[in-house]
């Protein structure tokens, strides 16, 4: 398989926008795995991205290993901790909390997990991750005991990302968190995709193809899409 990495990169260079679908190992059953991963293949998600926020020990490993049965596309993990990793997947987002001050997500997780990344082929990709106010708490913010980023203090955000850039990071990832109220704004990405040279995320709160077309036209390279299809699986439609 080619870099995900790279194929991000040429992605952009050829003007070509990237979905991937989030799926919590707490809140899909295996048993319908294979039917949703079915619409994912009709749909343009071009990335499954495998994470959450709390997940029991050996649940993610599963998960993978059974949407691995039934699509080609690029299995990303996107841990919320260190018992989410799993050689099962191809590629790691490394995230660092950057708009948070805990220690434990700018590093101390990190750390904890070296002895198992060390004997992995898991494709890592250094994260910047921003968690972005979006009027309500997330379990983001109740777990790793950080305040998100006021959505209206655009400069503190670009500020933030490009310090994650300078640092050495290969994505930035603005989030909403899950079930958000208001996605990362139009503003707040444009404003930030023109002041990086690395590849911008953009998640949380997404719920329609107007939403997903506005956070694209705003410079999104990736937009995640979680909550939407778990409450609403036709959504893939729209997508087709």
């Amino acid at each position: 398989m080619k870099s995900i990495y790279q194929n991000i990169l040429d992605s952009i260079s050829e003007k070509k926008k990237l979905l991937a679908v989030l799926i919590d190992p707490d809140k899909i059953k295996l048993n319908d795995i294979s039917s949703f991963i079915e619409k994912v293949n009709k749909s343009k998600v071009t990335h499954v991205f495998v994470g959450g926020s709390s997940v029991i020990e050996s649940a993610t490993e599963k998960l993978v290993t059974e949407i691995r049965r039934f699509t080609s596309l690029p299995i990303v993990l996107f841990p919320g901790d260190v018992n989410q990793l799993t050689d099962r997947a191809d590629g790691l987002l490394f995230l660092s909390l950057i708009s948070g001050r805990n220690p434990d997500y700018l590093i101390g997780k990190h750390i904890e997990s070296v002895s198992k990344l060390r004997k992995t082929h898991l494709e890592i990709i250094p994260t910047g991750y921003l968690l972005i106010e979006n009027g309500k708490e997330t379990s983001v913010q109740r777990i790793t005991e950080t305040i998100p980023m006021s959505r209206h203090n655009i400069q503190a955000i670009s500020d933030t990302a490009k310090a994650g850039e300078l640092l050495g990071m290969k994505l930035i990832y603005l989030e909403a968190g899950s079930g958000a109220l208001h996605p990362v704004s139009t503003e707040i990405i444009s404003t930030v995709k023109q002041d990086l040279n690395i590849p911008l995320i953009i998640g949380g709160g997404i719920r329609s193809k107007a939403q997903l077309d506005k956070a694209f036209k705003s410079g999104a390279d990736i937009v995640v899409i979680g909550t939407a299809f778990e409450e609403d699986v036709s959504f893939f439609n729209e997508l087709v």
